[in-house]
């Protein structure tokens, strides 16, 4: 092949009509699969996928939304892509989304406010059908884009009093009641709160608020000490967190824990230390981590609906973008799995 049939080739983009031509059908039924393809039959949806296969087709979406005013593009912005958390929630949302012609914009915060914002206005100006942002705190000019916009706007993984449009998730606080309740009905009478990030984690400061309140309410007024380990390697900073506590509270007896990370370090210093558990300390942790039930003690943990979170994310936007009204606050709970690293009595379900 020459240099100019090269050029020829590689300039000519396959175009909408070249795909109805090969399917047989209409431009419109290509267009109307690729926007909602649901509206469109299995036989010739079958037909427009082998022919966009077969010629290799890419929609232009940004000719789309020249002409709608918005990509078919939902803008999407976590804490974090390594937290097999909210991995699993994105890729449930991508999954239904992606059904109806919808792809992800994706982009992580790193847990800071001001960077969430940068991919906000970023994200803004690929004209997205939607947003969906972690949790309910935000600079203010995050929050004045996103209201002025227009768009549905979905917080997620939170639930509180001052959500922009529409919020799922589940109370955080609830989460850190429930957690010390456990541990003081197995016992325990002198808690601590042991959190990676606490100073940006706002989740994970409101379910040591919640241990807190437990511990005040349950305990006579007892307060509960609460720990920040910072950045770094989490399960070497609760390695270090639990030898200083231990060192300056040696008569605590519970520790809930602000992921499993944290447990499973904070767990191997103790049996470092001769510290048995829970006989002495009792651990709970949160996020129900693939190994939280294969480590030795098994780590009694919160399971959040995570998966759950993602599919009720993409159901709420795709009604909304479809003129529906939807439910403004989805509460999904969350579930205390009792394991033995609580289990300090007999009888004592465990899951």
């Amino acid at each position: 092949m020459s240099s100019q049939q090269r050029s020829r080739r590689s300039t000519k983009r396959v175009t909408m009509t070249d795909v109805a031509k090969l399917s047989g059908v209409s431009a419109s039924t290509v267009s109307l699969y690729l926007r909602r393809p649901d509206e469109v039959s299995d036989t010739l949806s079958r037909r427009i996928q082998e022919a966009i296969d077969t010629l290799g087709y890419v929609p232009n979406l940004m000719a789309g939304a020249l002409a709608a005013a918005k990509t078919r593009v939902i803008g999407v912005v976590v804490p974090s892509m390594v937290n097999s958390m909210f991995a699993s929630t994105v890729s449930h949302m991508q999954l239904a989304l992606s059904h109806h012609g919808y792809q992800l914009l994706l982009g992580h915060s790193e847990y800071f406010e001001e960077q969430e914002e940068s991919l906000v206005r970023t994200f803004m100006s690929w004209s997205p059908s939607a947003m969906v942002l972690t949790g309910l705190q935000h600079t203010r000019e995050t929050s004045r884009i996103l209201t002025s916009s227009a768009i549905p706007v979905v917080e997620m993984w939170e639930l509180g009093s001052n959500a922009m449009d529409t919020m799922i998730g589940f109370s955080h606080e609830d989460v850190g009641r429930t957690q010390a309740r456990h541990l003081i009905s197995s016992g325990c009478r002198r808690l601590a709160f042991i959190g990676a990030r606490l100073s940006v984690d706002n989740r994970a400061r409101l379910r040591a608020t919640g241990v807190r309140t437990a511990c005040r309410e349950l305990l006579g007024g007892a307060d509960c000490r609460i720990i920040d380990t910072g950045t770094g390697r989490m399960a070497e900073a609760a390695r270090k967190a639990v030898s200083t506590l231990l060192t300056e509270q040696p008569d605590v007896d519970g520790i809930v824990f602000s992921n499993d990370v944290l447990a499973l370090g904070a767990i191997s210093q103790a049996q470092t230390q001769g510290i048995r558990i829970p006989d002495d300390i009792a651990v709970v942790g949160f996020g129900d981590m693939d190994f939280s039930n294969c480590c030795v003690p098994a780590i009694s943990t919160v399971r959040p609906p995570r998966e759950e979170i993602g599919d009720r994310v993409a159901t709420s936007l795709l009604d909304r973008l479809q003129g529906k009204t939807v439910e403004p606050s989805i509460d999904l709970g969350f579930e205390l799995l009792v394991r033995e690293s609580s289990t300090r009595q007999a009888g004592l379900a465990t899951s």
